[in-house]
């Protein structure tokens, strides 16, 4: 009897090959779409994230063209409270929360998961670039071929049993090859651009998108310097991250950065470049993959958000679920709400929410 596999399909060209190489592989595979947006999102219309009504229709096309079943699961609910909304609230505490990274830990290898299983389905796919094995019966998680490409940071929340129910088949090719066999097999997604934004914000202001849900949650404030000196006003805390130079909206005849955001005074604390580089964190709300919990201290290469490279760091146990990470050199612009995540060569080992910064 044949495996079959749940696809996880967004319209975009890596779950779409994911799709063909895996019947091609001999697995009986079902087409679905997550829809997430809300009912009254103004970005249902716009061409590309994989939250857009195009993004649909793109996929529905390749399902017919690769001649499997496909459907649309309804996602609204879970998404809103599980990722919409702690996003909302993060940004409102000061944090700067990573979206995908929620969305991944309670929409697509949790609810989708499950909606899988009770199709029973032996598996979910999605695009992502990342190789899944088991070794001695523990499920691992390695870096792809394509380092580029490598998706493994948003995926350092997943449990072993997602692990086991899980197929990731663009792990072991480029994206480039990935596209050339998109065209190779007449798919018209075969050069849609990837989609880069959060994609319930399609245009990227995730300030505006906060004050037009909760306008009365986003305040003017002071810009002030660690002394406490005002320096001029802020549009609202929301609008701004650790380490940020741009868009500041102020001008003091030198370059100033996001040094720190104090909540409870409504404050941006303006500083140096030198003042956001820092060697330790703290972080909590962790999840490891080779094994269950750290015993001990750990030597491994860590990356403070998606974009930044990894860098070699210890990590500590505390207790209570927490870790404190030492980097060997200063890193820049460590921020809370990003996760950190570790590794050990290609192997990811874990990862965490960054709490505080030390």
């Amino acid at each position: 009897m044949l495996k079959r596999v749940v696809v996880g399909m967004s319209g975009g060209v890596d779950s779409s090959v994911t799709a063909y190489l895996l019947k091609e592989q001999g697995y009986e595979v079902i087409g679905v779409t997550m829809q997430v947006w809300p009912e009254d999102s103004q970005f249902e219309e716009i061409e590309g994230g994989c939250c857009s009504l195009s993004s649909v229709e793109d996929a529905r096309r390749v399902a017919h063209k690769l001649e499997i079943p496909f459907y649309v699961m309804n996602f609204k609910e879970v998404f809103k409270s599980k990722v919409i909304e702690p996003f909302i609230d993060e940004y409102l505490n000061g944090r700067t929360p990573n979206p995908c990274i929620a969305c991944n830990k309670y929409i697509k290898f949790d609810e989708f998961l499950k909606k899988a299983r009770e199709l029973d389905a032996d598996y979910i796919a999605t695009g992502h670039y990342a190789k899944i094995y088991d070794k001695d019966g523990r499920f691992l998680l390695e870096r792809s071929e394509d380092d580029k490409k490598d998706q493994t940071y948003v995926l350092y929340n997943m449990t072993q049993y997602q692990l086991e129910h899980t197929l990731m088949p663009c792990g072991e090719y480029s994206k480039d090859r990935i596209r050339q066999i998109a065209k190779e097999i007449g798919l018209n997604v075969h050069n849609k651009k990837d989609s880069e934004e959060i994609c319930f914000i399609p245009d990227n202001d995730h300030g505006a998108y906060i004050k037009r849900e909760v306008p009365k949650s986003v305040k003017e404030g002071n810009f002030v310097d660690s002394n406490g000196k005002v320096l001029g006003k802020h549009k609202g805390i929301v609008y701004y991250t650790i380490g940020q130079r741009k868009g500041l909206g102020i001008a003091l005849g030198k370059p100033v950065f996001v040094k720190d955001i104090n909540v409870m005074k409504n404050e941006i604390i303006l500083g140096t470049e030198e003042d956001i580089f820092k060697t330790e964190l703290i972080a909590s709300d962790l999840n490891f993959i080779p094994f269950d919990d750290l015993s001990e201290e750990l030597e491994v290469k860590a990356k403070i958000r998606y974009s930044a490279k990894a860098t070699d760091a210890i990590i500590y146990p505390l207790g209570n679920g927490k870790v404190k990470v030492v980097f060997k050199e200063k890193v820049r612009a460590i921020t809370k709400g990003q996760s950190v995540v570790f590794y050990k060569g290609k192997l990811l080992i874990g990862g965490g929410i960054i709490e505080q910064i030390l």
